[in-house]
């Protein structure tokens, strides 16, 4: 059998592949002591895209400058993607291994492949046979194919000087049973070793890897600590204990588990890979992890965007990560509708205080509630905000499309008509909100961009309080007050965010004086409640 630790590949997701070379000479050492026969030291690639450390490239250079114990073999992956998007796929691999393998430090090959890109990458492995290089192909995404198709590609891979075919499961959707399944597919037509890649979505990584060993697989992928995309892969230090019997030579884990504690643990940290409910319902829908993975690092989603968005992916939209997916879920307003709703006819020369969801709420909602009886002015709740009396609260405002899916019933049963813009809005939510008060006030977005119509606005973001902002200007409001927005920290996405906005605002034509009656760190106008109540 053969143990291939991947983690400085597979890993570098999370660090641009920038591992510092003491670190790597340590972790080399330490895997050789646990009896890991196989390291893949990072990728081989030749695009040069924003900062990238070595790990991203792995040249020969790069190599020589390690210390490489003598026992332990070392790999590269290349994604078949790059390959086959140059005009001569040879000359991609000349420049990627400008020696032969009896001159490198490189021993095996792997090359990831979605199943679209399998056949025509093949193609590669005669060249890098020839070269003297070992060679193995990862075929990504797996699970969910038909086993016909899973059959007819380990057919395929026969006619090729493959040592190793690889399955990867990608979204982390197997169980023990379709493991074993696509390992017995596999063998009817493929008579050569074979190598599995679990993900730890559903925290079966280990038990599948287990299973796949059981029934004939001879390679098995691992990390330490799991390090890998999203939830992350089975876990080296595991593996080890699991097949230290297996390994023909004497093992000591005490390194693995020294650099695990020094470096790996506080990345972890820091990083957070590892599964959690929501990579575990990606696994269980065939979701792309990296989903999960950007929503969790950007501080704009909450819990319940996160669920919405996976709720709205699993309809099979989600199997292919893409950033423009990703941005469509929190604005669908491109085209340019108008709503039925004229704002004008309730809010001209009104004063309007628009309520957040900030603490400030709570901590002054007797002074709130007093402005409000003293002044009248339309009151309009972002979202659900439930801080002030309902009997005091105009309307409820919304737009974020993740948002208004989990927010859907509880709007249902708040009594304030909705401003949405409801023909922009996903079919989905749509459907949801069957049987709720709408006035349907239509919405564009435009980065950088606020403008005001009858029925409808431009906003640079699709934030509800840019919404908001422009249905009180829309409706030629005298002013707008603002309770609640306390703002972030200053490190916080979303407090640039709203401090662009809040400047767009008020540089608009056509925009109207804007101020805080609580305390708020956003840059404008500030001024107390308490002293507009007495």
């Amino acid at each position: 059998m053969q143990l291939l630790d991947c983690t400085l590949r597979d890993g570098g997701y999370y660090n641009q592949w920038d591992f510092d070379k003491k670190l790597v000479n340590e972790y080399l050492e330490a895997m050789d002591a646990a009896g890991v026969q196989i390291v893949e030291l990072g990728l081989r690639s030749n695009i040069n895209k924003g900062f990238k450390g070595p790990n991203a490239f792995t040249t020969e250079p790069y190599l020589k400058s390690l210390n490489i114990p003598q026992s332990l073999n070392v790999a590269v992956m290349v994604n078949a993607s790059e390959l086959l998007a140059a005009e001569d796929m040879y000359q991609i691999l000349a420049m990627l291994f400008p020696v032969n393998a009896a001159e490198s430090l490189v021993d095996v090959v792997r090359v990831a492949c979605h199943v679209h890109e399998f056949a025509e990458a093949l193609r590669a492995s005669k060249w890098l046979e020839e070269r003297g290089y070992r060679v193995g192909y990862n075929l990504m995404q797996i699970a969910d194919r038909s086993n016909d198709e899973i059959e007819s590609l380990a057919a395929l891979a026969n006619d090729y000087p493959l040592e190793v075919l690889y399955f990867a499961d990608s979204m982390g959707s197997m169980d023990e049973i379709r493991t074993v399944e696509i390992v017995k597919l596999i063998k009817k037509h493929w008579s050569k070793e074979i190598g599995i890649h679990t993900h730890d979505n559903m925290g079966k990584a280990l038990s599948n890897s287990l299973a796949a060993y059981k029934n004939g697989v001879a390679w098995i992928d691992s990390t330490v600590t799991g390090m890998g995309r999203g939830p992350g892969n089975a876990r080296t230090e595991e593996i080890i204990i699991e097949f230290e019997s297996k390994i023909n030579r004497t093992v000591n884990i005490v390194p693995v588990l020294s650099i695990i504690r020094t470096f790996f643990e506080p990345l972890k940290k820091k990083c957070g890979w590892g599964s959690n409910p929501f990579y575990f319902l990606t696994g269980k829908y065939s979701i792309h992890p990296t989903y999960v993975q950007e929503m969790l690092s950007d501080a704009r989603y909450s819990e319940e965007d996160i669920l919405s968005a996976i709720n709205h992916l699993k309809t099979g939209k989600g199997k292919k990560f893409s950033f423009n997916t990703l941005e469509s879920l929190r604005n669908s307003y491109g085209d340019e509708l108008s709503g039925d709703w004229t704002p004008s006819k309730v809010l001209k020369d009104k004063d309007v205080l628009i309520l957040g969801a900030g603490e400030g709420v709570v901590k002054h909602k007797e002074a709130i509630e007093a402005f409000i009886k003293k002044h009248n002015p339309i009151v309009l709740a972002i979202n659900t905000q439930t801080s002030i009396s309902s009997s005091l609260i105009n309307y409820r405002v919304a737009c974020h499309p993740i948002r208004l899916l989990a927010d859907c019933e509880i709007h249902k049963k708040l009594e304030q008509s909705l401003i949405v813009p409801f023909k922009s809005l996903p079919q989905d939510v749509r459907s949801q909100l069957s049987g709720k008060e709408i006035l349907d006030f239509g919405l564009t977005v435009k980065e950088g961009v606020f403008e005001f119509n009858q029925n409808s606005a431009c906003t640079p973001n699709a934030l509800a309080v840019s919404y908001a902002f422009s249905i009180a200007a829309s409706g030629g409001a005298s002013s707008i007050k603002l309770a609640g927005f306390d703002g972030y920290s200053l490190d916080d996405k979303r407090y640039h965010e709203m401090n662009e906005t809040i400047m767009l605002f008020r540089n608009a034509s056509g925009s109207i004086p804007i101020e805080s009656i609580t305390n708020t760190s956003y840059e404008l106008p500030q001024s107390s409640v308490y002293s507009l109540i007495g």
